[in-house]
């Protein structure tokens, strides 16, 4: 007799936006596209991508998403408590965040944009506690290139299971790069681990085991990734690619 296969909790199964909390003499951020018509976000996958165009505040949702569960605004663990320019997000005071019982052991927030940030409060904790560095790969983040120390904060920091927030965790990766971050994320989700990740990457969003929510009309509505602008426009590239650049260097 076969076993009922096992349904998946998330550590965060819903994201609720309470509009009766939103100031009005706050219109930003919540006039932005993804925020317009957004309710609420259900989770049943142990890997949420959010996809939209530059501008549709993509990163501003996350951030707040990672603020209400406790994150730095600028990236890191819950205990770092660095903040090198005010930005606190008036949208996490109006999210609420639906937490399964069972507490994650370990959670990070990456900011692709302010991770040199954190790099550095690595390596200031470095210095009062050397062995800290370990827990980072056993190298300054500062002394790998960029690429270089993404992948290291994800092999070495990243232990699981953990409640990861990622923002755009491709900027730094090359092809070779993203295949072994899909390879570490797969680990990392088999031993339990949650991501909610915002990306542009058709690479890193054709992980099978994910719910892919596209920003369309305001909206965010559940997408086959198959369907994807970021799916279609790189399929129609690579398979001709002197067609797709005469039609965008004609005169």
């Amino acid at each position: 007799m076969k076993r009922p296969k096992a349904v998946y909790e998330p550590f965060v199964s819903r994201i609720w936006l309470r509009r009766e909390r939103i100031p009005e003499s706050l219109p930003h951020p919540f006039g932005l596209p993804i925020l317009r018509e957004f309710d609420v976000l259900p989770i049943q996958s142990p890997v949420t991508f959010l996809v939209g165009d530059n501008g549709s505040g993509k990163s501003t949702f996350l951030q707040g998403i990672a603020e209400a569960y406790g994150f730095n605004p600028e990236g890191g663990s819950r205990n770092f408590n660095f903040n090198t320019t005010n930005q606190l997000s008036p949208l996490a005071d109006a999210l609420t965040l639906v937490k399964n019982a069972t507490y994650p052991r370990d959670g990070f927030y990456l900011r692709a944009e302010s991770f040199f940030n954190v790099a550095t409060v690595v390596d200031e904790l470095a210095k009062e506690d050397p062995p800290f560095i370990h827990v980072y790969g056993g190298r300054s983040l500062h002394e790998q290139s960029h690429g270089e120390s993404f992948l290291s904060l994800f092999i070495h920091r990243f232990k699981g299971p953990g409640f990861y927030v990622l923002d755009e965790p491709e900027a730094a990766l090359s092809p070779a790069g993203l295949f072994k971050l899909i390879a570490r994320l797969h680990q990392l989700v088999q031993s339990g681990s949650q991501f909610l990740i915002a990306t542009h990457s058709p690479i890193l969003m054709a992980y099978p085991r994910s719910e892919l929510y596209l920003l369309t009309d305001n909206r965010l509505v559940l997408t086959p990734y198959v369907e994807t602008e970021h799916f279609q426009l790189t399929k129609s590239f690579l398979n001709n690619p002197e067609r797709v650049l005469g039609e965008l260097m004609k005169d």
